[in-house]
C-alpha cells in the first residue's frame, strides 16, 4: 500500500517559517521525483518545488529564492523548507510522488499552511 503522509503545516505570521515532511511508503522511493503543490484554483494545484531522483531541484518563480526542498533517500523523506513566509503562501499543501517511466503518481492529503500578517 502506498502512503504519503504530510506534516509540518500550521500558522505562522508573516516573515516566519515553516518546515514541512513527507514520509513515503510503499514505493521505491530513490526512484522517484518528488514535488510539493499547492491549489491555484479550487480545481488546480500547481508545483512549488520539485526534486528529481538525481537530487536536481527547481522551483515555482514566486517562491525562488524563499522555499527548499530536499530529500533523505535513507529514511524515504522528503521536506520544504518555507522562510520569509507571506500571506498568499497560505494554503494546503501536497506531497507528490511521480515517476514518469511507469506513468506512476501518488498524493498524500495535504498539509494546511495559514500565514497570517
Amino acid at each position: 500500500q502506498v502512503q504519503l503522509v504530510e506534516s509540518g503545516g500550521g500558522s505562522v505570521q508573516s516573515g516566519g517559517s515553516l518546515r514541512l515532511s513527507c514520509a513515503v511508503s510503499g514505493i521505491p522511493f530513490s526512484l522517484f521525483d518528488m514535488d510539493w503543490y499547492r491549489h491555484t484554483s479550487a480545481s488546480q494545484r500547481d508545483s512549488v518545488a520539485t526534486i528529481t531522483s538525481s537530487g536536481m531541484t527547481s522551483y515555482a518563480a514566486d517562491v525562488q529564492g524563499r522555499f527548499t526542498i530536499s530529500r533523505d533517500n535513507a529514511k524515504n523523506m522528503v521536506y520544504l523548507q518555507m522562510d520569509s513566509l507571506k500571506p498568499e503562501d497560505t494554503n494546503v499543501y501536497y506531497c507528490n510522488a511521480n515517476r514518469q517511466a511507469t506513468w506512476q503518481e501518488y498524493w498524500g492529503q495535504g498539509t494546511q499552511v495559514n500565514v497570517s500578517s
